[in-house]
């Protein structure tokens, strides 16, 4: 029996059609999937809601939306996760309506929160303790005496910087809580960016104050964001190496996609999900799913 593996995918609204395809697939076909991999979560925010962090997300769902959609995934086994990681959250923000809204319609002892402001993190706990709380990567934290100190914490995961995926050192030292890493495997922003903290806060101010116009210019803004160019990236790890993280205690992975393309995110599933026999026959099931799924019939 092969060591589950948990894969947290992107998307839990914008992308809750490709991810119920995948999950779909991975009931329909399970020879196809490599052994033991498991969707250990769906993570996202819904639009507007003044939490999130990390990537700006505008527009409205309405209660009944957001109720069906949690409801879908963990009808399944697979939690959501909110990325309520906004950098710039005071105290006054913990009370805002919509976004305890969403909390409370999720509160199922089944769901999580990725976590960034301490303010904001206090009062879910106090609030919501049913929810697993996450140490977000929005933290940057690239010292490894600071993830020790983090992991001291009563974190359920701890994500960690993209930065340190190949940093021997740290991974060997964190081996003993690997359980308890997260690790991001497809990138796509530029490596040791010394603009990444600028940029979450750009991306957190942006959605507290519904303003789209960020005066954030990120210097690699015109870099193609494919998931052949995720795989060029140093942070980038590829099957072929994937196994050597597992074997080490590390289970918990991370397929970015927030914000990217619909063609990024099944590519990204079915190179790391699929048996790399059946990748292609999985990339197409996905892409003629969406199709059949999205065509517009046409009155005669």
């Amino acid at each position: 029996m092969a060591k589950e593996v948990y894969w947290h995918l992107p998307g839990l609204c914008n992308f809750r059609v490709i991810n119920q395809i995948l999950l779909n697939l991975m009931k329909d076909y399970p020879s196809k999937f490599r052994e033991g991999y498991k969707i250990g979560s769906v993570y996202g925010t819904f639009p507007g809601a003044i939490w999130n962090g990390g990537r700006a997300v505008f527009g409205t769902a309405y209660k009944g939306d957001i109720d069906r959609i949690i409801k879908i995934y963990n009808s399944r086994g697979v939690p959501v996760r909110f990325t309520w990681t906004n950098t710039l959250l005071e105290e006054k923000h913990n009370l805002d309506t919509y976004c305890n809204l969403v909390m409370k319609l999720a509160d199922h002892k089944k769901n999580q929160v990725l976590v960034n402001a301490p303010s904001l993190e206090e009062y879910i706990r106090k609030e919501y303790p049913d929810f697993a709380v996450i140490s977000s990567t929005t933290k940057r934290l690239t010292d490894p005496a600071a993830i020790k100190e983090e992991l001291e914490k009563d974190y359920y995961l701890v994500v960690l910087d993209y930065d340190l995926n190949h940093n021997e050192e740290v991974l060997k030292e964190l081996e003993p809580v690997a359980d308890r890493i997260e690790i991001l495997v497809n990138e796509i922003c530029s490596p040791n960016c010394p603009k990444r903290a600028e940029h979450y806060r750009a991306e957190s101010l942006s959605q507290l104050e519904f303003d789209q116009a960020t005066d954030f210019k990120c210097p690699h803004q015109n870099a193609k964001r494919g998931f052949n160019e995720s795989m060029k990236r140093p942070a980038f790890i590829s099957n072929e190496e994937i196994g050597s993280y597992i074997d080490r205690g590390y289970v918990n992975f991370k397929i970015v996609g927030r914000g990217l393309s619909p063609e990024f995110l099944m590519d990204s599933y079915a190179y790391f999900l699929a048996k790399d026999e059946h990748r292609e026959f999985i990339r197409n099931k996905m892409n003629q799913t969406l199709i059949d799924l999205t065509r517009i019939p046409v009155r005669r």
